[in-house]
């Protein structure tokens, strides 16, 4: 007993060890990092920190709350964050998407409250953070699968239409309108002969300058360098008498650290868009760490990623920011920097404090259509029409479906488009499922292999006998379509071929069977008895083995011995031409 203790006692600060390592990733990288890392990692951070000063003051005026704010986000959540990151390369910070969805909420609840306003948000990113804890405990991270790239194309383009839309009145200089996306273009499109000549000079030389910079460097900050030109023209022209609006004074330092405080009544609100931030910030951030994960050849655990964006949007809410989330752009931005480690968000965050100490008067004159211009080039990049042509080319029902995602965040807004996309995603996942597709198989020939004889129709059919392969899991909302198609399908070739002799069933791609499917097996077999059909079954796994066992079908089907392969049913019913006996099935009659 002494040894066992000495053993376990021995065992544990390994394990505590093993298991902070897990937790922090940081600790598996860190003790070993070297000087060279070091100067990509220092580059990149300042690079991101340049890029992240424009794009955080904009989407931060995007939610409705002041430029600040934005970077108080990427400060407190990137340097977080790294301590948790399994990925070398995602940044963490306010995104384009989320800013719209809180805007579209909380403005409503707040009701001109400013201080309620940033309380709301704050407490938003507080639920975010609890939502992907308890998301990492209960280990829910496979859920992000629901969300197809079908969806996000749909999602993402429509997305980017409706928060380019709400930028367009600051880069004319005119107020806008609310609505959805149809009302606002309206309310743009009257107000037009109100535009400000020289606003929209500003937000087009803007633009042309971060688009044109985009074309020929991609990766360079090129919207600081707008932030500079612009505020330098402001202040030697006092551009302000000729309608231009600035961001105005931007307090210095950080904020302070504290809980966000919302009465109940607001909780309910809070907590659907809570939801749908949750759901959209781990979807957007898995989807834009995988990318760089594959293009480095580095693995992701999506797992570990909840806690690192929990541990991130608690920060956030802490230091009276609002969501965040991984974004594509700004983490291509770190990528392209060089970035080797997380510890480039180090550096970012140290460069966005210098600015809020000591540079946060060089940016009150900075004219908001460059912020609105600054959003529009940010998302211009999610529409992507080659992604619906390939769609439409591809897979019309997908191309449909994205469509589906598309118009619903223009027609509904983002946060209601974030359900929308959700619930299609399911549905499409469901649609797949309820109508799988059921293949008639012949021998491939030369070999013991079998193939869709629709596909290829060289394969050769058997005489006599019927292979079929449902290409889906058997389940109870599938089952009846899968009987009407398998029935259909016997008794046409029972009319055109030989007379069918005995079915076999190849559910090698069923991994999985409920008991409505063992059912749907058993009434097969005594439908076919009576028209005096063999019924077998080949190729099941394990699980669906355990299942025809224990409901009793099994008997019913010849037996479901794993060493019965398809081929050995063919060879022995060649070889006899009448297949074993069976016990008469219960279902009959």
């Amino acid at each position: 007993m002494a040894g066992a203790y000495q053993q376990n006692n021995a065992g544990g600060p390994q394990g505590a060890r093993s298991t902070l390592k897990t937790l922090f990733p940081i600790l598996n990288w860190l003790p070993e990092y070297r000087a060279p890392r070091l100067l990509h990692d220092l580059f990149a951070g300042v690079t991101l920190a340049a890029y992240a000063i424009p794009v955080a003051m904009a989407y931060s005026l995007l939610a409705g709350l002041t430029p600040q704010v934005g970077l108080y986000c990427y400060i407190g959540s990137g340097v977080v964050y790294a301590l948790f990151a399994t990925s070398r390369h995602l940044a963490i910070g306010p995104t384009a998407a989320i800013s719209v969805m809180v805007a579209s909420v909380v403005g409503t609840m707040a009701g001109g409250d400013t201080a309620l306003y940033a309380s709301i948000a704050s407490a938003t990113a507080g639920l975010v953070a609890l939502l992907c804890f308890l998301a990492w405990a209960l280990k829910l991270s496979s859920f992000v699968n629901f969300i197809s790239e079908t969806i996000l194309t749909g999602f993402k383009a429509g997305a980017a239409l409706s928060i380019a839309l709400t930028q367009l009145p600051k880069l004319f200089g005119v107020s806008g309108g609310g609505g959805n996306f149809f009302q606002r273009f309206e309310f743009l499109f009257r107000q037009l002969p109100e535009t400000q000549p020289v606003v929209l000079a500003i937000g087009i030389c803007s633009l042309v300058i971060m688009f044109a910079g985009d074309r020929f460097y991609p990766r360079r900050p090129f919207a600081l360098l707008v932030v500079a030109l612009s505020t330098a023209a402001v202040s030697a022209f006092h551009l302000t008498d000729f309608g231009v609006q600035v961001v105005g004074a931007i307090p210095k330092g950080l904020p302070s650290f504290s809980f966000p405080s919302v009465g109940m009544q607001h909780m309910e609100g809070i907590l659907e868009l809570a939801f749908a931030c949750f759901l959209l910030s781990y979807v957007e951030s898995i989807a834009a760490a995988r990318t760089f994960g594959t293009k480095h050849a580095y693995n992701i655990d999506p797992r570990q990623e909840l806690l690192g964006l929990g541990a991130a949007n608690l920060l956030a809410a802490l230091g009276q920011g609002y969501p965040v989330a991984g974004g594509l752009s700004q983490s291509a931005v770190n990528e392209g920097a060089g970035a080797r480690t997380p510890l480039s968000l180090f550096f970012a965050s140290i460069s966005l404090t210098f600015v809020l100490f000591f540079l946060t008067g060089m940016l009150q004159n900075l004219p908001q259509a460059v912020l609105a211009a600054v959003v529009i080039v940010a998302v211009s990049r999610f529409v992507k029409i080659s992604e619906f042509r390939t769609l439409w080319r591809v897979s019309r029902i997908e191309f449909h479906v994205a469509l589906v995602a598309f118009f619903g965040v223009l027609l509904l807004g983002i946060l209601k488009g974030v359900t929308i996309s959700a619930v299609a995603s399911i549905l499409f996942l469901l649609r797949f499922l309820a109508r799988p597709h059921v293949a008639v198989l012949g021998r491939i020939p030369g070999t013991s292999r079998f193939a869709d004889l629709a596909r290829h129709p060289e394969n050769e059919p058997f005489p006599g006998l019927f292979l079929f392969r449902v290409e889906a899991p058997l389940l109870y909302f599938n089952v009846d379509t899968v009987e009407r198609l398998v029935l259909d399908a016997i008794h046409a070739v029972h009319a055109s071929r030989a007379p069918v002799k005995l079915v076999v069933c190849d559910l090698s791609t069923s991994p999985y069977i409920d008991v409505a499917g063992a059912r749907m097996l058993a009434r097969l077999v005594a439908q076919l008895e009576l028209e005096g059909i063999a019924f077998r079954v080949a190729e099941a796994h394990a699980a669906v083995r355990d299942i025809l066992r224990d409901t009793g079908v099994a008997p019913y089907l010849g037996g479901v011995d794993r060493r019965t392969s398809l081929g050995d049913i063919v060879q022995q019913f060649q070889i006899s031409s009448v297949p074993a006996g069976a016990p008469s099935c219960p279902g009959r009659g």
